[in-house]
């Protein structure tokens, strides 16, 4: 009935897309549940659809709005996808944050970032241990992933467990964190799940994944048998990766230096926390820079062709004292995320150009994933063997693949994508409501909605430059002087040679004496007129209609 209480799951990020994670379960009497919000990410932007933005969240209003339902904040890992956001929304949702040593360290820094107070994150052991919320339950299940003390999330209701798998792989040797303990695993499904809310990434991918661990020897083999100095690139948060060429630099007697704030940043954060031990030693990069060639190795950030960092800044020259020469080899040890092609290649295209030998992971060879392929998301349907499968954590095809794969194999599923709250508590999930949801623009230091026209206006003016036309009109309404012009983002002649600027001013001064009173009082018709006057005569010499912004000055 649908005043008795309820098991609801609703993801406002993530679920018909791949980051900017966050996900809400509840339990109660509808519209009056109790709440845990599983992750809080971000995702990034692009110069051809968000110029100039920072970075993107999910729309929390609807959490916002219902704050004091909201028992507490649950955080599977570190990557920016799953804890970006944490600090920019917790003095509005103003929630205990509950996650494991390593991801506490990061979620720390993201706290103090933004003016929020870090003490209210608590570091938890993993299971059994378990935090008591409300009527929740909840304990982290240690996964495999290409971040240390990566988590599930078992969660128990008053309607049956759930488990939430966050990013997982099946590796049984990660190099750097905890393995898949499938006995563990097993041992929590015995009590029965009611829900398996499992991660979609590589639903489409038909082969088992591979281990962490059987990279080594192939990046061992690259190393130890190319010239010149060595450069590798990876995501900083996959510790276990950059262990791994580390070794591989000081198997090959090289001098290994890690260079990018976010790659010292992760490895300090992994040695402090304990996760990561034996780490081979490391030179500053002034020490590098008195070290031969044959005698080196760079391991450095930038894997997605961020502008900023060191690889970019090394494909464009030096860094940081260091430069990239005829003879020397940079591998790409990662995937190129679906989005960054452009800027990889004009990285791939410039170390061409210096003779650099380029090794990226066509061949397999140097990158594994740190998400289960469709094998290993079968495998762990079985192994837990819920009453339901929902998928999440992908676009909206991960999301109807793996639900068909599911139901397959006899299991109930939903396709439930950002907004879409469903209920739990049935024998099958189904569909309880729909909530607003969308995405929140970081431009500069404020938050802005994706709809407010910021974004819109911004794209509009690069492709089709600005004019500003300024008029001044004297107390009586008459103008005062010439309109002037000034623009910017177009060309300053057009077809007839003659300066833009010029013929602007010339057709809305001619404008302005053709005039009649009922224009020259009426702003609106003003500014609507000099508008289409400016627009004709820019079409007319370099063919573009660009936006113009009318400045009406009145004396008196």
């Amino acid at each position: 009935m649908s005043g008795e209480e309820r098991l609801i799951y609703l993801p406002l990020g993530g679920a018909g897309e791949v980051g900017m994670n966050a996900y809400v379960y509840g339990w109660g009497k509808p519209g009056k549940e109790r709440l845990i919000l599983v992750d809080l990410g971000v995702t990034f932007p692009d110069m051809d659809t968000t110029p100039g933005i920072d970075l993107i969240f999910p729309d929390m209003s609807w959490l916002i709005e219902r704050a004091d339902q909201l028992e507490a904040i649950f955080i599977t890992h570190g990557h920016e996808d799953h804890i970006g956001a944490l600090g920019h929304f917790w003095n509005e949702l103003r929630a205990p944050v509950f996650c494991r040593r390593f991801t506490g360290h990061l979620a720390s820094r993201k706290m103090e970032e933004r003016g929020a107070d870090p003490a209210q994150i608590t570091v938890v052991d993993s299971y059994p241990d378990t935090v008591e919320v409300g009527p929740f339950s909840v304990s982290f299940l240690p996964v495999s992933h290409s971040i240390p003390e990566s988590s599930g999330l078992v969660i128990g209701t008053p309607a049956g467990r759930v488990v939430h798998t966050g990013d997982f792989k099946l590796d049984g040797a990660p190099v750097v964190g905890e393995p898949f303990d499938a006995a563990l695993w097993h041992d929590i499904a015995g009590d029965g799940v009611r829900a398996l809310v499992c991660d979609s990434t590589n639903v489409h991918v038909e082969s088992p994944g591979r281990s962490e661990a059987t990279l080594g020897p192939n990046i061992r083999d690259l190393v130890a048998n190319s010239s010149g100095m060595m450069v590798a690139t990876t995501f900083a948060s996959n510790v276990a990766r950059v262990k791994t060429l580390a070794e591989a630099g000081r198997d090959a007697g090289r001098s290994v230096c890690l260079m990018g704030r976010a790659m010292l940043r992760m490895v300090q954060a992994a040695v402090e926390t304990g996760v990561l031990t034996d780490f081979p030693p490391v030179i500053s990069h002034e020490e590098a820079e008195d070290v031969p060639r044959d005698n080196l190795m760079l391991i450095v950030t930038g894997s997605q062709g961020e502008r900023r960092a060191a690889t970019a800044q090394l494909s464009r020259g030096k860094y940081l004292g260091l430069e990239l020469k005829e003879g020397d080899t940079f591998l790409f040890s990662s995937k190129t995320i679906p989005g960054n092609e452009r800027s990889v290649l004009r990285i791939v295209n410039a170390f061409s150009e210096k003779g650099v030998n380029v090794v990226d992971d066509s061949s397999n060879l140097y990158h594994v994933s740190g998400h289960a392929n469709r094998p290993d998301l079968e495998a762990l349907h079985q192994l837990m063997k819920p009453q339901m499968v929902i998928p999440m954590h992908g676009e909206h095809r991960m999301l109807r693949r793996h639900a068909e794969a599911a139901e397959a194999n006899g299991y109930a599923s939903a396709v439930a994508v950002n907004g879409t709250m469903l209920d739990l508590t049935g024998d099958v999930p189904s569909v309880a409501g729909h909530v607003e949801t969308g995405r929140v623009y970081l431009d500069g230091t404020q938050k802005i909605g994706a709809l407010d026209g910021v974004v819109r206006g911004r794209i509009r003016m690069a492709l089709n430059g600005h004019v500003m036309l300024n008029v001044i009109l004297d107390e009586d309404d008459e103008p005062l002087g010439e309109p002037w012009a000034e623009i910017m983002g177009l060309a300053e002649t057009g077809r007839s040679r003659s300066p833009l600027v010029d013929l602007i001013e010339a057709e809305t001064a001619q404008f302005l004496a053709r005039a009649d009173d009922k224009v020259l009082v009426d702003d609106d018709k003003l500014d609507s007129g000099l508008r289409r006057a400016v627009r004709q005569v820019a079409v007319e010499e370099i063919g573009k209609k660009p936006e113009v912004t009318v400045v009406i000055s009145r004396l008196g």
